[in-house]
């Protein structure tokens, strides 16, 4: 389904040049809880649970990258899905999520 939607797997490295480059957002998916214990710094929190109802409060990122994480990428790929369906351009699946991004010694934003 991945391909079928056209959403691209992205690490970390990508992640970074999108953001800082690109303009690029990242949207995770996990719940608040885990977003308090540590994100990617300047993430936007949208709960998989309430990711459609809360698609508005992207609206204005849809021109731009947007690279959706979770803790270890399972659901930042339904996320992304939905994403896609919704008419976002450019979405990114972060691989390996979180788990990943710590593993890379990268920054986490609590």
């Amino acid at each position: 389904s991945q391909q079928m939607y056209g959403i691209r797997n992205g690490n970390a490295a990508q992640a970074i040049h999108l953001l800082n480059r690109e303009n690029g957002v990242v949207v995770y998916v996990c719940e608040p809880k885990e977003f308090s214990s540590g994100h990617v710094p300047n993430a936007i929190n949208l709960p998989l649970s309430s990711l459609k109802d809360q698609l508005r409060n992207l609206e204005k990122h849809k021109s731009k990258p947007i690279i959706v994480s979770c803790r270890s990428g399972n659901r930042s790929l339904k996320a992304a899905v939905i994403l896609r369906k919704h008419g976002f351009a450019t979405v990114y699946n972060l691989a390996g999520g979180l788990l990943a991004w710590e593993r890379d010694n990268l920054p986490l934003e609590k």
